[in-house]
């Protein structure tokens, strides 16, 4: 077989795919929307809540998306991503609701870290099961996948919570032949993962073929940083130095974004998507590998879960 003849097959079985992923999740965010009352995009401005809502666009074109976006902003988030969250929302004629970690400290709601390890990251959970009682949300809809995380791969699409808001991975319903049962008591809700059985690369791919905007925090770019811990930190002013770190100037850029303080960047020349992924093809490391939150315990990401983290 010809080498122009392989490539021509291999670039369609990768379109095919994508197709195939695209209308997968297509058909769970119209589920999601048939059989729930007040569900909501859970919209941060990071590549997969972009690719999420860029789907339930499609889904419901020509129409507008028919449930508001929601972020829960911790206050230390990268001013490149809530940028590009209010455009976006703009640009959708979305209604955008914002849910203040700040506002829970006050409220004697949550509890602020302290020391030179702190992070708002954990914090976020109070603020977004006191958003979901109030707005009487039935369902949030998320772009986690269950390729970054081993708790991750345990959820289901439509992931129940109890009327406290957790998860417990060991009672979640079985979904044969794509049949997703959203009865709920009262009290409780969904999260929704519509890009389940989508891998990093397979965002990228479709980021790509899509045309889709990001934020420049994924390209490769100038800041200063702080090497701690095998993990590169932004050095910011929500970022409290240990006694001997400094901050230097590197060139890197984002796998996956969150709060500046427990979210790590890598070494990067990536400019470009093309670039970006073949940085992901080569990489060894998984994109939450950058995050200092994730190193704090074996299973800080599903104790974190359990208590109602995303």
């Amino acid at each position: 077989m010809l080498w122009s003849e392989l490539n021509s097959q291999m670039i369609y079985y990768h379109l095919n795919h994508l197709k195939e992923l695209e209308a997968e999740s297509i058909f769970v965010i119209r589920e999601a929307f048939a059989q729930f009352e007040h569900p909501v995009i859970l919209f941060s401005g990071g590549k997969d809540s972009i690719v999420l809502t860029h789907l339930a666009r499609k889904a419901f074109y020509p129409a507008r998306v028919p449930f508001p976006l929601m972020h829960i902003d911790t206050g230390h988030n990268f001013p490149e991503t809530l940028e590009f969250r209010d455009q976006m929302a703009r640009e959708l004629d979305a209604k955008l609701i914002v849910r203040s970690v700040q506002d829970s400290i006050e409220q004697g709601r949550a509890v602020e870290e302290k020391g030179p390890n702190a992070s708002r990251n954990a914090l976020q959970t109070v603020t977004l099961l006191d958003a979901i009682e109030e707005l009487k949300i039935d369902a949030a809809l998320g772009g986690a996948r269950r390729d970054e995380e081993k708790a991750r791969a345990k959820e289901r699409f439509f992931s129940h919570r109890d009327e406290f808001g957790q998860w417990d991975p060991k009672n979640q319903r079985p979904e044969l032949w794509y049949l997703f049962n959203g009865r709920k008591h009262t009290g409780e809700h969904f999260r929704v993962f519509p890009l389940s059985n989508w891998t990093e690369m397979d965002v990228w791919q479709y980021i790509a073929s899509e045309k889709l905007n990001i934020p420049s925090i994924y390209y490769s770019h100038d800041r200063e940083c702080v090497q701690r811990d095998k993990v590169i930190l932004a050095a910011s002013e929500h970022l409290t130095l240990r006694n001997g770190e400094e901050k230097k100037k590197m060139r890197v850029r984002y796998r996956t974004v969150g709060d500046m303080t427990c979210t790590g960047a890598v070494l990067s020349p990536a400019e470009n998507i093309e670039d970006i992924i073949l940085e992901v093809a080569a990489s060894r490391v998984t994109e939450r590998g950058t995050r200092a939150d994730d190193k704090r315990s074996e299973t800080a990401m599903e104790d974190r879960k359990k208590q109602g983290y995303f």
